[in-house]
């Protein structure tokens, strides 16, 4: 059961990562209002890295950001966080990988594949708590200026890119999960073992003797 655990963890780990890699690189984190539009036909969006105008008839303009300092401050936090979150994907990715019952390397005690399996699953946990916070920050930007009466920029609504940046948390902190849950039912049936030769409460009597 265990391992049916590990694998199903990793598949979602895996999963994850390519939801915050597509949520990372996509244009689409914010749509340009229909009530903000003076022609139906054109439609804006942006992401982390540009913003782009298409139209009705298929043409497409991108613009990449041509500085970085220059950028709102939750655009810069949200690269980094993402940027991050990819990172400890990946490497956790590698970590568990390394960790599951079904490999096997010469030298490596089932210990160490424990604690293998714990930090994997314990960085995809923290991967998807970062992407998170970057995705829900973004979103809570782009709802505020929309609602704002006082904004007096242009009115945008949430992308696509940002429910994939939620699904990708999602999988990743359930993957996270499921592989440190995985090390549960070995523990305890080795604690369970080792009780049986090792109860403080089992005390040795010596036999009582008939003489008198």
């Amino acid at each position: 059961m265990s391992l049916v655990l590990q694998i199903v963890g990793l598949v979602l780990g895996l999963l994850s990562w390519g939801l915050t890699s597509s949520c990372t690189s996509s244009h689409h984190w914010k749509v340009r209002s229909q009530m903000e539009s003076v022609i139906a036909s054109q439609w804006t969006y942006e992401g982390l890295w540009m913003s782009c105008a298409a139209t009705s008839s298929g043409s497409v303009q991108c613009s990449r950001f041509k500085t970085v300092l220059g950028l709102p401050v939750h655009i810069q936090v949200c690269r980094g966080l993402m940027i991050l979150a990819l990172v400890l994907d990946l490497v956790s990715s590698l970590v568990s990988a390394l960790g599951l019952k079904c490999t096997r390397f010469s030298g490596v005690s089932d210990r160490t594949k424990a604690q293998l399996t714990l930090s994997g699953g314990t960085l995809f946990i923290l991967a998807g708590l970062l992407s998170l916070v970057a995705v829900s920050l973004f979103a809570s930007r782009v709802i505020q200026d929309f609602y704002s009466p006082v904004y007096g920029g242009v009115r945008f609504e949430l992308g696509s890119a940002v429910y994939w940046g939620w699904s990708g948390s999602a999988l990743s902190v359930m993957g996270g999960s499921l592989l440190c849950c995985s090390l549960r039912g070995g523990g305890a049936r080795g604690n369970q073992v080792s009780g049986k030769f090792s109860d403080p409460h089992v005390s040795y009597r010596a036999p009582a003797s008939n003489y008198v």
